[in-house]
């Protein structure tokens, strides 16, 4: 099963095979990761809290 290798939680195949590097089993960063964001190649942390838009 994929999971985020900064938290350790599921992800579906699909969500590795869209956000994850060519030849990647895993993703760097999940949507459940608040410190962390994709930049590019890289993973970094997040310069500001993510504010989730749902009531």
């Amino acid at each position: 099963m994929p999971e985020c290798q900064n938290c350790g939680s599921f992800v579906s195949r699909d969500y590795v095979r869209v956000f994850a590097p060519e030849g990647f089993t895993d993703a760097r960063v999940c949507p459940n990761c608040e410190d962390a964001i994709r930049e590019g190649a890289e993973v970094r942390d997040a310069r500001a809290r993510r504010v989730s838009s749902s009531p």
